[in-house]
C-alpha cells in the first residue's frame, strides 16, 4: 500500500508488501524489503537498503547525506537489517567516503530522536533511547543497552550487553557487559540485570564481577590487570570477549 500523498521514486525498490504512509518521501537509490512500513512524513534517501520488516515512525530521516565536512561525493551507502524499529525523529546517515557504508544491523530500537552519524556499525538487538547519540565511527556490539540523552564520542565502541546510564558522556570504548554512567562516563559494575536478562550463567557472572574489580577497583595497569584475568579466571567465553574488547581499544577504556 502507497498512500496517494506519498513521493516514491519511479527507480525505488520497494517490495509490493511494504506499507507506505501518508507524505513519505522515497529516493531514487532506495531499496525496502518485504513488509517494511513507514507510518508518515518518512524520508528515506541517498543509497540506502532496508531488509525486511523494519518499521519506521513520523518525521525520522533514514540514509541522508553525512554531516562530515570530508564528504568528497560518490555514492556512500546506508544498509540496515531486519525487523528495525526506528521511532520519531530518528536520523541515521550514510557512510562519508565513497564505496563505504554505515551499516545497522537487525532487531534494534532506536526511540524518539536518536541519532546514528556516518560511518557507524550496529549490531543486533540494541536499544537506544530517545536523544541518545552516536558520533561518527562508532561501533557498537550485540543487546547495548542506551538510556536518554547518551552522547558517544567519535570512534568509540560500546560492548555487548553493556549498559550506559542516562546523560551519559561517553569519551573512551564502554567494556562488555558492564554499567557505564557519568560525564565523563565511569564502569560502575556488571551489567547483573542484563545478563541475568539474557541467561548469562551464574558461573560466568561470577567470573565478570571478578574481572570487574581486577580492573577497576585494584589500581592495577590494564596490561597487568589482563594478565591477571587470564591468569586467575576461568576461560569462559565471556571473559575472553571482555579481554579481547579490552586488548583492541585505541581510545582506551572508561574506568
Amino acid at each position: 500500500m502507497i498512500h496517494p500523498t506519498a513521493i516514491v521514486h519511479p527507480k525505488a525498490n520497494v517490495a509490493p508488501s511494504c506499507d507506505i504512509g501518508p507524505y513519505c518521501v522515497i529516493g531514487e537509490h532506495v531499496t525496502l524489503g518485504e513488509d517494511c512500513r513507514l507510518h508518515s512524513h518518512v524520508v528515506v534517501d541517498g543509497h540506502t537498503r532496508l531488509g525486511q520488516g523494519n518499521e519506521i515512525f513520523p518525521f525520522a530521516a533514514i540514509g541522508m547525506k553525512t554531516q562530515d565536512l570530508k564528504y568528497k561525493g560518490g555514492q556512500p551507502r546506508l544498509e540496515i537489517g531486519d525487523h528495525n524499529v526506528f521511532r520519531e525523529g530518528v536520523t541515521i546517515h550514510c557512510a562519508t567516503n565513497d564505496g563505504e557504508a554505515t551499516v545497522v544491523g537487525s532487531h534494534n530500537l532506536l526511540i524518539i530522536h536518536a541519532h546514528v552519524a556516518h560511518d557507524c556499525i550496529l549490531g543486533n538487538h540494541i536499544i537506544m533511547s530517545g536523544f541518545a547519540g552516536l558520533a561518527g565511527h562508532c561501533v557498537v556490539e550485540d543487546h547495548a543497552v542506551f538510556a536518554g540523552y547518551v552522547a558517544v564520542h567519535q570512534f568509540c565502541r560500546i560492548g555487548k550487553l553493556s549498559m550506559i546510564g542516562g546523560c551519559s558522556k561517553i569519551v573512551q570504548d564502554v567494556p562488555p557487559f558492564m554499567v557505564v554512567d557519568g560525564n565523563p562516563g565511569e564502569t560502575r559494575t556488571i551489567n547483573k540485570v542484563g545478563l541475568e536478562r539474557h541467561g548469562v550463567s551464574d558461573a560466568a557472572q561470577g567470573a565478570l564481577k571478578k574481572a570487574y574489580k581486577i580492573l577497576f577497583r585494584e589500581g592495577l595497569t590494564m596490561t597487568n590487570a589482563l594478565a591477571k584475568i587470564e591468569t586467575e579466571l576461568p576461560a569462559l567465553p565471556e571473559v575472553q570477549h571482555l579481554v579481547q574488547f579490552i586488548r583492541a581499544s585505541e581510545r582506551g577504556i572508561s574506568k
